[in-house]
């Protein structure tokens, strides 16, 4: 699921550099609903976090980057590493979670001990809930059409 590649990953933004990652990255996939993401984490990095080639902070709410650096945060490597995020798909709720799996799955891959902080927050399983879907004869799922007695 994690496989390690030596690339360049030049992200622009309004033809401008905006962050540049070089060297060694581990890779790994995560999704939640219909959101999938594609995370990417340098060494040696400075805690810079891009997502679709923008900044964190453009692309996401402070709300969803908590929600993105959950796992970062619960073991002390917020400024460790540099994160390049490729998501699609979903809400932007439902994209950072998807980040935030592969973060996850990451961490594990570089050290196992981690596993065990981060499977006490439930940071390890995908979260397999969906949308239900809509039946015959209702109006949503559940939602039955109001009876009239006459």
């Amino acid at each position: 699921m994690t496989e390690e590649k030596n690339t360049t990953n030049k992200i622009v933004e309004n033809n401008e550099e905006a962050i540049k990652f070089k060297g060694k990255y581990i890779r790994a996939i995560g999704s939640r609903k219909t959101a999938s993401a594609e995370v990417r984490i340098y060494q040696n990095g400075k805690g810079m976090i891009a997502v679709n080639g923008l900044p964190a902070k453009k692309y996401f709410t402070a709300d969803h980057i908590a929600i993105l650096s959950q796992s970062l945060k619960l073991t002390g490597q917020q400024r460790d590493f540099d994160i390049s995020i490729i998501v699609h798909g979903g809400g932007k709720k439902a994209q950072a979670e998807a980040a935030r799996l592969g973060i996850s799955r990451i961490l594990i891959a570089m050290n196992k001990e981690i596993k065990l902080v981060l499977r006490a927050k439930d940071l390890v399983t995908r979260d397999a809930r969906k949308k239900e879907r809509k039946k015959p004869g209702l109006k949503k799922a559940r939602r039955a059409p109001q009876w009239s007695k006459r």
